[in-house]
């Protein structure tokens, strides 16, 4: 009796989660969903050329020393990198002592050693690039109630990656008519920003980019806006995968050895199966 009960209610749930499912297929189909701003407006990120692309791609380290100077320049005065060291700018080029000013250049948390008392001191080598807020409370008061999010693996975060960041970084506008024209009760709130590579299209951060020649490049670079996000981006794919040309360098050789042990595992097959086939013929 007990089996009996078990499997009529067995067969009753079955049969509930059938239904629901042909239900909401059926609804789906003949009731599709409203067309929303986000849906129409959204846009795929922009191509971005990388160095690092490809399965033979490098860093570029002329870039990505742009794109930190970007990032000191004007990213830094909202966002954190809090899984990147100092000291992780050598594989960029830097030498020692230039970490040394690099990183005092910024202020991190410390401890008065006199009284125990919190504080912030010039950042060592070892040290991590810091929040520039001591809390979410102030990163919210000071963004329009958003937190800056950290940048450390942004790229590997979002999809596209690089061109994610390069394309929102150059994708500020006004909203178009035609969509204000179509939803008229989605214009963009005050404080807000427009911009149609952002998920739900208003963002709370305000162009950091706004203007040519916003940093001064050493090397000669002119420093257009469209410049200056691809280096940024560019620098950020480094942080996000610091080791990419290494595992670039090391993998090749791993899957040539991998092909030679298949060719040989394969001859070696046929050598010891060969007087086998003979005999069977």
């Amino acid at each position: 009796m007990i089996r009996l009960i078990g499997i009529l209610a067995g067969l009753f749930f079955t049969v509930a989660v059938l239904w629901a499912f042909g239900n909401g297929a059926y609804t789906a189909i003949t009731e599709p969903a409203a067309p929303t701003a986000e849906h129409e407006f959204h846009k795929h990120p922009r191509e971005l050329s990388l160095a690092s692309d490809g399965p033979f791609g490098r860093f570029d380290k002329q870039q990505l020393q742009r794109g930190l100077q970007v990032y000191k320049e004007v990213c830094s005065a909202c966002h954190s990198l809090h899984f990147v060291a100092f000291r992780d700018l050598a594989a960029l080029g830097y030498n020692e002592p230039e970490i040394k000013a690099i990183a005092a250049g910024f202020q991190v948390p410390g401890v008065d050693p006199n009284t125990g008392e919190a504080n912030t001191r010039p950042g060592l080598s070892t040290d991590y690039f810091p929040n520039p807020y001591p809390n979410d409370i102030a990163a919210r008061a000071a963004n329009n109630n958003a937190v800056p999010p950290d940048l450390s693996l942004m790229t590997k975060a979002r999809h596209d990656g690089g061109a994610y960041v390069y394309s929102l970084l150059t994708g500020y506008q006004k909203q178009p008519a035609e969509l204000l024209k179509k939803f008229p009760d989605v214009k963009t709130p005050e404080g807000l920003h427009y911009n149609p590579y952002f998920a739900n299209l208003n963002l709370a951060m305000a162009p950091p980019l706004t203007s040519e020649g916003q940093v001064s490049y050493g090397d000669g670079t002119k420093a257009t806006v469209d410049q200056m996000a691809k280096d940024v981006a560019a620098f950020l794919v480094w942080t996000a995968e610091p080791k990419l040309d290494k595992r670039k360098q090391t993998g090749w050789p791993v899957l040539g050895f991998l092909i030679f042990a298949t060719v040989l595992a394969y001859l070696a097959k046929q050598q010891v199966w060969a007087d086998k086939k003979v005999k069977k013929g």
